[in-house]
């Protein structure tokens, strides 16, 4: 089974202010159907952490030109374009429900070993080069993620809820705190159109971190969130205008 899909539906509950798919629960879906896609290979969870291995996300590159709004159906499909010693390219797709495009996700997974954290060796895992597809993701990659100047600069101190399995800080929650950095108010007028992110070290429970930003060209952020002065995250926020204001209260 190359390719594997699953369709969603966005309840109320379940929106970020404008009514549409927030970027965090979108992460969390690619997140899983990346792992019941593996799980269909019989290599998810269970059979990785049996010689304490685990995959983890390197990087993210998600382009939109729509989100799901309330009450919508979508679709997620996701497949895998190549692999090589160290990394995983993993895909997906999301679509309507009449099957139009609204978007597509670009990922870097790679495999550590949890006792060392050492990344594993994934060269000679057959089942990721017998199920190669040759559906190509239409997105530019992830481009370079540089060092910049920041203009603001946030503290902030990682706690429980904010670590997963694997006992570091989970993706959802990186992004929801570099999500916070902006107000409701340039949510409202502003729409993520692309999203970077490059996961450059593990963050533990308890590390104090600081959060930094800067507009480095119009409705273009980029943010990383630093633990003893070095990157442990990089981002870039690639924003569009809105051509309506969402309704406070929608119906």
């Amino acid at each position: 089974m190359k390719e594997f899909s699953k369709t969603y539906y966005l309840s109320a509950g379940e929106c970020n202010p404008q009514a549409e798919l927030p970027l965090p629960l979108l992460m969390n879906r690619v997140i899983e159907i990346a792992t019941l896609h593996a799980n269909s290979w019989g290599v998810g969870y269970e059979r990785l952490i049996a010689d304490g291995h685990a995959w983890v996300l390197a990087r993210v590159a998600i382009e939109m030109e729509r989100y799901p709004r309330v009450n919508e159906y979508y679709t997620l499909t996701t497949w895998v374009e190549d692999y090589n010693r160290m990394f995983s390219q993993r895909h997906m797709m999301v679509a309507d429900a009449e099957g139009q495009v609204m978007g597509y996700v670009r990922t870097i997974w790679m495999v550590i070993d949890l006792t060392t954290r050492q990344s594993v060796d994934i060269s000679q895992l057959t089942y990721i080069r017998d199920n190669i597809s040759s559906r190509r993701c239409p997105i530019a990659p992830q481009g370079k993620l540089r060092p910049f100047e920041p203009t603001m600069r946030v503290n902030h101190t990682f706690g429980y809820a904010e670590c997963d399995f694997n006992r570091h800080v989970n993706t959802v929650r990186y992004l929801e705190l570099m999500l916070n950095q902006f107000t409701l108010d340039y949510f409202d007028c502003n729409q993520v159109q692309r999203l970077e992110i490059a996961f450059v070290r593990e963050t533990r429970y308890g590390q104090q971190a600081q959060v930094v930003k800067a507009e480095c060209a119009p409705n273009d952020w980029h943010l990383a969130i630093a633990v003893d002065g070095d990157d442990n995250v990089r981002a870039r926020f690639l924003f569009r205008k809105r051509q309506v204001s969402p309704s406070p209260n929608p119906s």
